[in-house]
């Protein structure tokens, strides 16, 4: 396993981390902990989850995946050894149903969700506490076309820092980061914490993948020059880059066949970015999955390749693109279907 320090903290983090955001829905509690124990085997230090995990979000099972890996933490011990990543949920969306009443990114919520989490967890910290998307309306989760909006926040994203700023200073979490994030959000929480002398945001976690290459435009630059460096997660888009969707296939037990909401990466234009990808590792005798994996690690504005499986033969083969360097020639033809196909998911 590779190490890599994250610019502006003590973090030393490794080049691929466990996604968890399965547990307590397709994976069982034995599931999970089986999961952590082979991914801590392989080198991982990095575990992210979340409040609001596992998804799809339902009530009954919220916060599942923090307990399943708060308990799994409390029977192995060595706390100290590990980066735990959470996240606060923002306000709901589409519909969904909230974690608390008045959802909104203020003290009282930010305040009411990290200890449910370290309670959850049974930790007294957690490494890195990342903002779940932005409370404002904008572009994330694969919405194109802006729509400009004059409503006012009822939380400004200073008194979101703020929050965030006591929270650390009370020990409880050593570092902040944001996820789906847009550039103007990124800039701002950097100004923010410049002007008023605050902790400055460490990470972001958004996704990237073969099929959604759109953090090069703008956070790219950001995290080159500002050392904001990006936990890339979706980097298999679902599992479809493993190819496992192609002509209408629906393998028994697959996320996107169990559930309808996970669409973003299911259109026309993602089916034949995602065959072309397929014809690419064939070519150069590839695992699909390992060559979109290993595409994305080799990006130098990623810190760390968030791996996220629903049985352990496929975190297994997840980590082995570990191993896998991309040759020039496939970066290039990887390029060739990336021209033809640029945004076909974003």
């Amino acid at each position: 396993m590779h190490y890599h320090r994250i610019p502006h903290s003590s973090l030393e983090i490794s080049a691929l981390g466990l996604g968890t955001m399965t547990f307590g829905e397709q994976n069982s509690e034995a599931d999970a902990h089986t999961q952590l124990d082979y991914a801590v085997s392989q080198g991982i230090n990095l575990i992210d989850v979340a409040e609001m995990y596992p998804v799809p979000p339902r009530p009954q099972t919220q916060g599942l995946t923090e307990t399943y890996v708060g308990n799994w933490l409390n029977k192995r011990g060595s706390r100290e050894k590990l980066i735990i990543a959470s996240k606060v949920s923002g306000p709901t969306r589409n519909g969904d149903s909230g974690i608390r009443p008045n959802q909104i990114l203020d003290r009282k919520n930010i305040r009411e969700a990290l200890d449910a989490s370290l309670k959850r967890l049974q930790t007294d910290y957690l490494d890195l506490y990342q903002v779940h998307w932005p409370q404002r309306t904008t572009n994330c989760f694969g919405k194109l076309g802006y729509s400009w909006n004059d409503d006012p926040l009822p939380v400004t994203l200073l008194e979101t820092l703020e929050a965030l700023t006591e929270c650390q200073r009370a020990g409880k979490i050593r570092y902040i980061g944001v996820s789906n994030e847009t550039a103007w959000g990124v800039m701002r929480y950097l100004a923010l914490a410049e002007k008023h002398n605050l902790p400055r945001i460490v990470t972001i976690q958004n996704p990237y993948s073969l099929l959604n290459r759109s953090f090069e435009v703008g956070l790219s630059e950001i995290s080159q020059r500002e050392g904001v460096e990006l936990l890339a997660y979706s980097c298999l888009a679902f599992g479809v880059l493993t190819g496992k969707y192609l002509n209408g296939e629906k393998p028994a037990g697959a996320r996107n066949t169990l559930f309808s909401r996970f669409t973003r990466y299911s259109g026309e234009q993602s089916e034949k970015a995602v065959a072309a990808y397929v014809d690419v590792a064939k070519r150069h005798g590839l695992d699909p999955a390992q060559m979109a994996l290993a595409f994305v690690r080799q990006q130098k504005f990623v810190a760390s390749t968030l791996l996220g499986a629903t049985t352990l033969a496929q975190l297994k083969t997840n980590v082995e693109s570990l191993r896998l360097t991309l040759s020039e020639a496939a970066l290039a033809e990887l390029e060739a279907v990336h021209r033809t196909y640029t945004y076909p998911a974003p």
